[in-house]
This record gives structure tokens, C-alpha cells and sequence, in this order.
């Protein structure tokens, strides 16, 4: 489903819950401690400080024009070993995030970041999930809403078969081909081994090919225990989803063996919705669901005294947000290009 068509009927609710804030956008209260709440132009800057360190893969903040010899240097000084993440500071769709395997490529694609960013140790851990969490300020205990599970746009080898060729196997490659064609050029027509496993895009985004599958029925009192005592460890954060990589899920059940490598705030969507399983009315009901339970929080923040976005200050963050994507893509398609 195009992403329009299926907030088409979700605009008027977000509207009235608008118009009952005083015509202001209410979720700017919902997470005090990030920029705009954390729906559109947060920074990775000031959210990953705020994250129980225990919890997040090793990370160094990098401003735009920042030399090479100045990023390897940091790198050494603080014992980064590769593979290494790289991603912009203010992230959108999972746009401009690449993995770098050696120094060479470091050298090859930072270039092209023309824009404050980060450098993250990969995180080892095979399995990705999203924790959609949330907690009313009056309240000493949060819940889980909902949790999706990512797989990640894969192929397996037959010995007989090209790398093309597997691809044209899957309607889910086929969506990436383009792109995928760009990242694997050199390796696109070789025949690959039998079980040979290849994850094309080691990222849990829907936009960069990963299949969202809803696992919100695992969901129990001990998962929800962990991850509550966890998440009132960030300062002021009520509402938003966790990405995490982990182990074993009945070690992230308990809280252990994973790592959060996102934070996102009031933008999250519960994106256990786009399981293939799910209609667009499944979808509908948990959007709204999830926006009243933002517009709650928000206005409970705001009797406390933290303030709504005015009309102007949200028109700015709109257009700010789309001036940023534009540029978001062409580095995107600048590194897939020299891929």
C-alpha cells in the first residue's frame, strides 16, 4: 500500500487531535528531552547520550567535513574494529546508511556524507526486532504495544544459479533490484554456492527491502518487565520504538545479549502493521490507536509545562524535513553508485 493512500483516512484524526491541543502539534510534549519529540529532524546527537550505555554499540558523532585522517584517527583512539556502521546523524528510511567492512572503503564512501554523521561498531547479533513502548507520565509502569520482527533481504546459493538470478526468485528482491544491481555490481553474475546464504542489506528497514513480520504475541509479563525498568532509564522518554539487535530471544526476554541501536520517538509508526498477513483496516485501527495514545501522553506532559510546537515552528519543521530527505537521497544514491 502506498503511504498516502493509508494515512489518507489517518490525517483528519491527527488534525482533530491538533485542533484539541489549541491548533498546535501536541506531540512535540510526548518525549521532552528530544528535538520536536522526536517525529521529524531529531538528532542522534543528543538521543544517543540519553540511552543506558550498557545497552548501545560503541558510537563517535562526526560533523560534516570532518578529514579522514581525523576519523581513523578517532577510530584508533577509541579501539573501533570493523565492520563498521555509518549513518547519518538525523536518519530518515534507513537513506545513506551503509556498512563499511575496511579502512579502504571508509576512505571510498565518507566523501560523500556531506552532513553531520555517525560511526557505530557493528552490532554482531543476527536477529532484529522493533519494541513499540510507551508510558503514561502519571504512571510507574509503561507497556509494550507492539513488537515487529525483521528479516533481512537474503538469497541462498544453488550452485547453479547467478546471483540475477536469485534475485528474480523473490518479488522482495525484485522491489530492491535497481538498487541492489548498484551495490553488487561486481559480484551480480556469479554463480553462487550451494547454501551459500548472502544477506544483501544487513539493515531492518521496510524501505531498504526487510520483511516486517508481527510478533506482538510474544509479548509477556517479563519481556515487558525487562524493557520497562530499561526504558525508564532514559530521561523523559514516554512513547517511541526501540530497534534492537539481539542474541536469543529468551535472553532478550530477560534483558540481556542485545543491543538498542535506534531510538525512535513520537514519528514511530507500529510497524508490526505491514506483517503481509495484516489489512490495511488492521492497520488503520493500530495507527490510530498508537496517534491517541501519543495525543494522551502528550497533553498530560503539557499540564506539566512542556510546550506544543506553534503553526509556524511545525511548518518549519515540514519543510526543514523535506529540504533534508532531498539530500538524504542523493547521498544514498551517490553511495550506491560507487558501491
Amino acid at each position: 500500500w502506498n503511504s498516502n493512500i493509508v494515512y489518507a483516512l489517518i490525517y483528519p484524526v491527527i488534525t482533530l487531535y491538533c485542533i484539541l491541543s489549541g491548533f498546535r502539534y501536541f506531540f512535540s510534549a510526548s518525549n521532552p528531552r528530544i528535538k520536536n519529540g522526536g517525529f521529524l529532524m531529531e538528532s542522534k546527537k543528543d538521543i544517543y547520550p540519553l540511552l543506558p550505555k550498557n545497552y548501545t554499540p560503541k558510537t563517535i558523532f562526526l560533523e560534516e567535513g570532518v578529514l579522514l585522517e581525523e576519523v581513523i584517527e578517532l577510530l584508533q583512539k577509541n579501539t573501533f574494529q570493523y565492520p563498521l556502521i555509518i549513518k547519518p546523524n538525523i536518519g530518515l528510511k534507513g537513506y545513506a546508511v551503509k556498512k563499511i567492512d575496511t579502512e579502504h572503503e571508509l576512505n571510498k564512501f565518507i566523501q560523500f556524507y556531506s552532513l553531520d554523521f555517525h560511526i557505530q561498531e557493528f552490532v554482531p547479533y543476527s536477529n532484529e526486532v522493533g519494541l513499540f513502548y510507551y508510558r503514561f507520565p502519571d504512571r510507574e509502569n509503561g507497556q509494550l504495544s507492539g513488537i515487529v520482527s525483521k528479516e533481512f533481504l537474503t538469497i541462498t546459493g544453488d550452485g547453479n544459479s547467478t546471483m540475477l538470478e536469485l534475485l528474480f526468485q523473490d518479488d522482495r528482491n525484485i522491489i530492491q533490484l535497481e538498487s541492489l544491481k548498484k551495490e553488487f555490481a561486481e559480484k551480480i553474475n556469479d554463480i553462487i554456492p550451494d547454501q551459500k546464504r548472502i544477506v544483501l542489506v544487513p539493515y531492518g528497514n521496510h524501505v531498504r527491502g526487510s520483511k516486517f513480520l508481527d510478533a506482538s504475541h510474544l509479548i509477556d509479563e517479563t519481556l515487558t518487565n525487562s524493557f520497562d525498568s530499561i526504558c525508564k532509564q532514559i530521561p523523559d522518554f514516554y512513547f517511541g520504538r526501540l530497534d534492537i539487535r539481539y542474541a536469543n530471544w529468551e535472553d532478550l526476554r530477560h534483558g540481556k545479549n542485545f543491543s538498542i541501536i535506534e531510538l525512535n520517538g513520537a514519528g514511530s509508526e507500529p510497524t508490526h502493521i505491514y506483517d503481509p498477513k495484516h489489512s490495511v483496516f488492521f492497520a488503520w485501527y493500530e495507527i490510530v490507536r498508537h496517534w491517541t495514545i501519543l495525543w494522551q501522553i502528550s497533553r498530560r506532559n503539557h499540564k506539566k509545562g512542556y510546550s506544543y510546537l506553534s503553526v509556524s515552528q511545525g511548518t518549519k519543521m515540514f519543510m526543514d524535513n523535506e529540504v533534508h530527505t532531498k539530500k538524504l537521497k542523493r547521498i544514498h544514491e551517490a553511495i550506491l553508485l560507487n558501491s
